[in-house]
Order: C-alpha cells, then sequence, then structure tokens
C-alpha cells in the first residue's frame, strides 16, 4: 500500500478511536468514500485486509492501527 493510503488509515483509525473509544471496530470501507472514485486503490486495501491478514469484515481500529503502523 503506498504512504497515502497508510496516512489516511492511521488518520481514520485515530478519528474513530478519539470519539468512540479503543474498542470501536471498522471495516476497510471506512478509508473511502461512499463513491467508488479508485476502485484499484480499493481493491489494494480489500486485498491486504482479507487475503493477506485474513481479517473479519469489522475488526478493532487500535489493531489495524497497528497493523499499518509496523508496515513503516
Amino acid at each position: 500500500m503506498n504512504k497515502e493510503i497508510i496516512s489516511k488509515i492511521i488518520q481514520v483509525c485515530d478519528a474513530k478511536i478519539a470519539t468512540k473509544g479503543e474498542n470501536v471496530g471498522l471495516s476497510f470501507y471506512a478509508f473511502f468514500k461512499n463513491k467508488n472514485d479508485d476502485p484499484a486503490l480499493l481493491m489494494q486495501v480489500a486485498t491486504w485486509w482479507i487475503l493477506e491478514h485474513k481479517l473479519d469484515h469489522f475488526e478493532k481500529a487500535v489493531k489495524i492501527k497497528a497493523m499499518v503502523n509496523s508496515m513503516n
């Protein structure tokens, strides 16, 4: 995944955690607009989420943030 989407994932996780607490869950769709304006990037994140890491549809934001931070 590129640095731009990694940064976006961290920002979204931080915002969700700040507003709903550390127990909040999210799906990979949380990182995209409702409009599918970048299907290639959506598929890249979906592949990382589903195929590479075999994550459930909803995962804890703190878990996703830690996983993405470890990529840097």
